[in-house]
């Protein structure tokens, strides 16, 4: 047995033993009629926040407040505690004389995690530390399980990660990034209010997997006793409802792909997909500026950031320039004088970049190795890449210029994608031709390609207009203005393999 696995197993005894003196103590406030799990509600007056932030007016005056022990000193018939409530730490100084005998020998017994409640009048210690000179203190919940590492904090990312609830108590700093996680969605719904955008809920379940290139996860409905994907993109329920008449439509929702996972990946993450009608994708660069941008600029009172050592600028302007002039800047090789297939396929071998599906030996998909391979890391202000190929863009519309182009952008920041955006695909027929590609692809053995939605070429034959789309990695922008290394510190509840049995 390893030295870490002997020191986890000291651990889960310390625990254990922990927690028997804990339910023990339990045990003894039920048999005598205290039980605090029977406590239904308990009414708070304040918050420590409030409290610690408006003295002069609280000074002498009675307050409740509620929260979990943090800290407790014992000395002799008064003791000291700090409680944490969902805004803060404040102090609490407590008494035999003010609580009375057998009041404060109950509350000696209480312990590092439990939850109380503390009536009394606010003042100032000698040190000049904000306090609440206790009257009554009432036992709310009592915490069976310590908390971790001896209550000095929680730092195992994996941990952290399945134990979110304790990671919020004992590391504020985590709390306060899904404070700016709430600020940031409601600043971005409020955005996209202003400027006309209704916002739409579409199915999670589908009978066909569409709107990207990813692999879907697969359930059962018993019922109709046929298999559903988890949707793995939210756009073409929503431009469905562009044919329908609404003009301008989004949805900031959960998707679902049956893909790796990394510092940027995870299984369900959340997606903002927007669509406006008589719009192309010049209009998508502007409101995705203007979203990045205003976010920052409301949320953090800056467009000037630093993500992971990088100052980065998100103010409007940003450098915008083509797939194949971007690669054509890195690397020196312009794409513009390759017109063939063979002559990419060859390229791409001799620069050592390999094709591993035969169904890619296209000179888009090779323009698009050589982008991830040249340019995307080295993209760090945030940059507009432009005019994608069709063999990469299947819902994408045809450049009236170079047909072998699409009118799509990605953005780009600190070397990673966070947007991708098109002047909309409203061509029945050559939709239907790019379906049947993927289709060819799929059957080759490609479990990303995307199906047949016959539907959906149902509704581009009644109209769709000419539409402008736009989908954002919400977790990503998130990571970015919280300055997070990894999506994992993005979300509550990340996926996480479940601990063996062993």
């Amino acid at each position: 047995m390893s030295e870490n696995q002997n020191n986890i197993q000291e651990q889960e005894l310390d625990v254990n033993k922990l927690m028997i003196v804990r339910k023990e103590k339990l045990e003894e406030l039920q048999s005598n009629g205290k039980n605090p799990f029977e406590i239904t509600k308990f009414n708070r007056t304040h918050t420590s926040k409030q409290i610690k932030e408006n003295y002069e007016e609280y000074e002498q005056k009675d307050v409740t407040v509620a929260g979990r022990i943090m800290a407790k000193r014992i000395m002799g018939k008064a003791s000291f505690c700090t409680i944490q409530d969902s805004t803060g730490k404040i102090q609490s100084y407590v008494s035999t004389n003010d609580l009375g005998d057998e009041s404060y020998k109950e509350f000696k017994k209480f312990d590092i995690g439990d939850i109380i409640g503390i009536t009394g009048f606010v003042f100032k210690t000698k040190t000049e530390e904000i306090s609440i000179h206790a009257k009554e203190v009432t036992l709310l919940s009592k915490s069976l399980r310590p908390l971790p590492e001896k209550f000095h904090g929680l730092k195992d990312p994996d941990l952290r990660y399945r134990q979110r609830y304790t990671d919020l108590i004992v590391n504020p700093e985590v709390k306060e990034s899904f404070v700016l996680r709430s600020k940031i969605i409601t600043t971005v719904r409020k955005i996209l209010a202003e400027k006309g955008y209704l916002e739409v809920e579409t199915p999670i379940l589908n009978t066909i997997s569409g709107g990207a290139t990813a692999r879907p996860f697969i359930t059962h409905h018993n019922a109709l006793d046929i298999d559903m994907y988890l949707r793995i993109a939210l756009e073409l329920n929503l431009k469905r409802l562009i044919v329908g008449g609404f003009d301008k439509v989004y949805e900031l929702g959960r998707v679902f792909r049956n893909e790796g996972m990394d510092i940027r990946h995870n299984p369900e993450f959340t997606e903002l997909e927007l669509y406006s009608a008589y719009e192309d994708y010049n209009d998508m660069m502007n409101i995705t500026e203007e979203l990045f941008s205003r976010t920052a600029e409301e949320v953090l009172g800056t467009t000037k950031i630093t993500y992971q050592g990088q100052e980065i600028n998100l103010a409007p302007g940003w450098k915008k320039i083509t797939m194949i002039d971007s690669i054509k800047e890195a690397c020196g090789i312009d794409f513009n004088q390759i017109n063939s297939d063979s002559e990419a396929v060859k390229l791409a071998k001799e620069k050592g970049l390999e094709i591993t599906d035969k169904t890619k030996e296209t000179r888009g998909d090779v323009i698009s190795l050589f982008f991830d391979e040249y340019v995307e890391k080295t993209l760090i202000q945030p940059t507009f890449i432009y005019d994608y190929p069709v063999e990469i863009s299947p819902l994408a519309k045809r450049k009236k210029e170079d047909n072998r182009l699409t009118e799509r952008f990605e953005v780009f920041i600190g070397g990673r994608e966070y947007g991708n955006a098109f002047s909309e695909l409203n061509d029945p027929i050559d939709q239907y031709e790019r379906f049947k590609k993927q289709v060819e692809a799929r059957e080759a053995g490609d479990e990303e390609a995307g199906m047949m939605d016959e539907d959906y070429i149902q509704a581009l034959e009644i109209g769709l207009p000419p539409t402008g789309g736009l989908g954002i990695g919400i977790d990503r922008l998130i990571m970015l203005l919280t300055d997070s290394a990894s999506i994992r510190d993005a979300l509550l509840f990340p996926t996480m393999k479940p601990i063996s049995d062993h």
